[in-house]
This record gives structure tokens, sequence and C-alpha cells, in this order.
């Protein structure tokens, strides 16, 4: 077993060979991944299934489907390194040229950050999706999966290291720790030198762990309490409709609704349906119903569980929707402010001055007017597959694409100036 600063310094080293390579030369070797990703569908699968039969009973169904490899998925993330290897090489694009007073010609030039470390949970098709995107960006790196998908990650990593292989490209720009202890990953938190940014992708603990631990740079991504207020004019039906995709389309990723602010005038109509959509009718056709945790405003409209005093402020990733009424669009927002981790926000309305007041006010990644929270994601917003979705300010916000796994750096051409 190799020891975790040696993995991290071969990677590093692999960068360097990565940083000369072509677009053509990045996009053969994404293609050749994504084949031995589908080549390898039966140890892929084998792998997962030991992962699944170990975890399955502690994750419980939501998060056991993160989880769980199909024939399907696995195509699913070929398609997506191939879809990396279409997209646009940002690696040498040119963002600003002019000449200076000196005559010096400045360029500012887009290039690699280095070497990404990621930490993430049990999503193995998050293996694939971060080694492609770091790859056609020009990066190495060292991918750390979570202990219920660590069968699933190593085979991917495996594939993927084939391709890259076949290409003549070294396989340490997908690296994945041998040692899957939480000193391993202290290695990476703090390699300061070697990991120039570290990725943390998972739930609230994960995350803070890395940002209270880490002396590399940190991108914090994806906890998402994304709210959806119902504004006092709001369409009903179509608020039923973005409330239930919001919530229920997928509840286990971060851009699903967790928190409902309900507009005191709207209450009495939309609460009662509300209640009958999510609870009622999902039941009697067989699918899992909503627990509605409901304040006491709320409650005084419809029965269901009294809302805890950590409701508001927890990423459910479950059928569990926290609902609250408030008297304003002004109260809507301060609530939003003090509970939201300004991933994905939204407010259904018919009036204009109350959605721009909404999207001005409203400190979030992404905020939405009449829509779902759930297009929160790089497919959806033209840039690929992601690598996570930034909910903080600096560097990157939002859904993180290859743009975003690079930096820039100044070339300026002289003619023998000086100063």
């Amino acid at each position: 077993m190799k020891e975790t600063m040696q993995i991290l310094l071969e990677a590093r080293a692999a960068g360097k060979v990565l940083r000369r390579a072509t677009t053509e030369q990045k996009n053969k070797a994404l293609l050749e991944m994504a084949d031995s990703l589908e080549r390898h569908t039966a140890d892929i699968l084998e792998a997962n299934a030991l992962d699944v039969a170990e975890w399955s009973d502690n994750l419980g169904p939501v998060m056991t489907d993160r989880l769980e490899l199909s024939k399907e998925r696995i195509r699913g993330m070929a398609d997506g390194v191939r879809a990396a290897a279409a997209l646009p090489d940002p690696v040498g694009d040119i963002t600003e040229e002019r000449t200076l007073s000196s005559g010096l010609v400045l360029q500012c030039v887009r290039v690699p950050l280095g070497l990404v470390a990621m930490v993430y949970e049990s999503r193995p098709n998050v293996t694939s999706d971060a080694a492609a995107l770091l790859l056609k960006s020009g990066n190495a790196c060292i991918l750390r999966s979570g202990k219920e998908a660590r069968r699933s990650s190593e085979a991917i990593v495996r594939a993927l290291r084939e391709g890259l292989h076949a290409c003549g490209l070294p396989e340490a720009l997908v690296s994945m720790p041998d040692d899957h202890s939480r000193e391993a990953v202290n290695v990476i938190m703090t390699a300061r030198g070697i990991v120039d940014l570290l990725i943390p992708r998972g739930g609230a603990g994960l995350i803070r762990a890395c940002v209270d631990h880490a002396s590399v740079p940190v991108v914090e991504t994806g906890t998402g309490i994304c709210h959806v207020y119902v504004d006092e004019d709001a369409d009903m039906e179509m608020a039923l409709s973005v409330i239930e995709n919001a919530k229920c389309s997928r509840p286990s990723v971060c851009n699903a609704e967790e928190v409902l602010l309900v507009h005191r005038a709207a209450a009495p109509a939309l609460l009662p349906a509300l209640r009958e959509r999510l609870t009622d009718a999902r039941a009697t056709r067989g699918l899992t119903p909503v627990e509605l945790r409901l304040d006491p405003a709320a409650l005084a409209f419809i029965p269901g569980t009294p809302a805890g005093e950590n409701d508001f402020d927890t990423e459910f990733l479950d059928y569990i929707l926290a609902v609250r009424v408030v008297d304003s669009l002004e109260e809507a927002i301060a609530h939003i402010e003090a509970h939201s981790t300004h991933h994905s926000d939204a407010i259904l309305t018919r009036n204009p001055a109350h959605a721009e007041l909404f999207a001005s006010e409203v400190d979030s990644a992404a905020v939405y007017i009449n829509a779902s929270t759930r297009f929160t994601d790089g497919g959806e917003f033209g840039l690929g597959c992601e690598i996570g979705i930034s909910t903080q300010r600096l560097h990157a916000r939002g859904p993180m694409g290859l743009k975003e796994m690079t930096t820039y750096h100044y070339v300026l051409r002289g003619s023998g100036q000086t100063r």
C-alpha cells in the first residue's frame, strides 16, 4: 500500500505532464476512459453490489438509490465523460488583451489549477464526472470516496486509468488513496504546496470538517437548504406543480426543496391542496408520501407533524418538507437570509415587483422566479457535468464546470522595456 503523500506527489508530477498536453490528446484520453468504463461494466457492478450489500441497511432507500449502479447508470457515466470531451477547452483562452502605457502587451490567459483533491460521499458517479472535468481542464486529481462507495469508486478509477494508459498519459492523473483512514484525509487537507484546491462534496458535516481543518484552499459545495416561497398572488396550480417537482423529483440531491414558505393570504387555498397532492394522493398511487413538518401557523390550516427546533435548518435529503406561514415577502426574505445555505431559492409570484425584490435581496448562488430549484445543475446550465455546486462567493459560485476549474495568469510581451 502506497503512502498517501507518495500518491499526492506522483499525481502532482503527472499534472505537469498533462499541462503540456494538447486539447486533442485530452479528448482522445477522455474517449478512451469512457470506452474503458463500459468495457468494465461487469467489474464495476460486482464491486457496487458489495457496497450496496454492506451499507443499504444503514443508508435507507433514498440514499441507497444514490449509491446503487446499473448498466444504464454506467452507460450514463461514460456518456458524461464523452460529453466532457465535446466541450470547448478553456485552457489557453485569452480573456483579456490590451497594450499598456509602457508598450507591454498584456494578456490574461486561462491555466489549470494544478492538483485538485475531492472528498465526497456515497455517489460513485462523482468519481467519473470529477475525473473527466478535471482532466479536460488540465488538472490532475486525487479522489477520496466515502466508505459506502469505496469498492465502486476504486473499480471506476481502475477503468479510467486503463483509458489513460492506452493514450500514453500518466495513470496518476486520476488517483485514489489506498489508505481510507481519517489520517489519510488529513494528509490531503494539509498538503500545502502540493494540493492546489480541495473540494468537499457531501453533507454539512463533511464540508464543515474540511473547512475547519484544511490548510489548503477549499471551495464549499453542495449543502442545500433550498427554499420555495409562495407569494400572496402566486398561481396556485403552478405553485403546486413546482413544489412537487422541487421536493419529489429526486429528494436526495442538493437542489431539492427542503423548506416551503407560504404567504398567509395564500395559505387557506394552498396548504390543503398541497397536503392532498404531496401526502394523500401520493400514498394512494403507491408513492412515498411527503411528511409535512408544520409551524404553528401552518398547523392551523392542515394537520401534520409539528416542526421541531431544527427542522428549518436541516437538509433532509428525504421525503420531508418543513412548512412555515409568513406575513409578507420581507418576512420570507428574512427567513431565507437566516436559514438558507445560499444554494438555490425560489419565489412563485405573478407580481413583477415582488419577483425583482426577491432576486435582488436573496443572496444565493441560484435564485429562481416561477421555477423549480431542481434546475441548479451543470448540465441544465449548459456547463456539461459538474464538479459540484459552490455555495460560497469567492473563485466560483453555483455549478462548477470546466471554466471554474481553471485560474489565470498574465503574460506580458515586450521589446526590452524596463521600469
